[in-house]
């Protein structure tokens, strides 16, 4: 199956650094200069602290080891990220080595203080999640985090109760609860109910959009901040449209890339504060910053793009 990276590589590369879709309709630059405004932000409901729009993942992208050749493209990641006025980090003890690498690089590069770090229990039992959290603090090379997730509801009753002693305590700002599987969405929104947690994370893209009618209804009447995973349906979406161009319409809204418009239809929806796409290289990093300016998407222009991918 294409992937992004097989879709991406298979443009060709024309003059001073640009990319053009297989239809040659439109051309990106490989390293688009970020806009001099500040991304766009959203209120996260339970506090009203703005968040930019536009998060980061670590899933699979920082899980490497120690070598120079793994970690360089991985410090310019966070540094387009930081430099772009993004702030959203979200990690978990379940990706391997991403804690430890993020923990390493934050901490050499004196980005700590500038991070949203947001971390996760896959744990059963309150002792077993202190003891899980306390080694995410080790990795991560702090004292606290600023969100701490229930992972795919798992124990989801013992830690939550455990996340919100924990805010209690200042080890935590806010809690949430997440999933990444639509075939969780409706015990997501049965939770969301019971306990109200300050964020919920489920996965949404252009192919995937169950959570329309489960959980962002529910966070939206509840004042719950949503959080998106998986706006490229892991990939999937990138192959769907191989060789295709983009819609007539991208140009008018500043879309320049597929990655730009899947983004943006995230986005679109007003139950959504941010999408955390998870990237280890520094092009495609500057390419999802800028999905972080411009207005939502209009229901035909969704449309369009729902059209697009069947």
């Amino acid at each position: 199956m294409a992937t992004r990276r097989a879709v991406l590589g298979g443009m060709a590369v024309l003059g001073a650094g640009f990319l053009v879709s297989g239809a040659g309709r439109f051309a990106t630059p490989l390293n688009p200069p970020l806009s001099g405004a500040p991304p766009q932000t959203r209120a996260v409901p339970s506090s009203a602290e703005p968040l930019p729009v536009i998060g980061m993942g670590t899933s699979g992208s920082f899980d490497v080891g120690t070598s120079q050749a793994e970690r360089d493209p991985l410090r310019e990641v966070l540094k387009t990220f930081f430099s772009g006025g993004s702030t959203l980090i979200d990690t978990a003890p379940g990706y391997g080595r991403a804690e430890t690498v993020l923990g390493d690089l934050l901490a050499e590069l004196g980005l700590r203080d500038k991070a949203f770090l947001a971390t996760k229990l896959a744990a059963h039992g309150r002792q077993a999640g202190l003891a899980q959290f306390q080694r995410s603090l080790d990795a991560l090379r702090t004292d606290k985090v600023e969100l701490l997730q229930v992972h795919t509801l798992q124990d989801w009753q013992t830690q939550l109760a455990l996340i919100n002693d924990l805010k209690a305590e200042g080890k935590t700002r806010y809690s949430g609860v997440t999933h990444y599987l639509e075939h969780g969405h409706a015990e997501l929104a049965a939770v969301l109910r019971q306990s109200r947690p300050d964020f919920v994370q489920v996965n949404y893209s252009v192919s995937t959009r169950g959570a329309e009618k489960t959980v962002f209804p529910v966070a939206r009447e509840l004042g719950v901040a949503v959080l998106v995973n998986r706006a490229f349906d892991d990939g999937k979406l990138f192959a769907r449209v191989q060789n295709k161009p983009l819609p007539g319409w991208a140009a008018d809204v500043g879309i320049m890339s597929w990655a730009q418009a899947f983004l943006r239809f995230a986005l679109s929806d007003p139950a959504v504060t941010a999408v955390i796409p998870a990237t280890g290289r520094p092009t495609r990093q500057r390419d999802n910053l800028l999905a972080g300016f411009g207005e939502p998407l209009n229901a035909a222009q969704r449309q369009s793009l729902i059209d697009l991918i069947g």
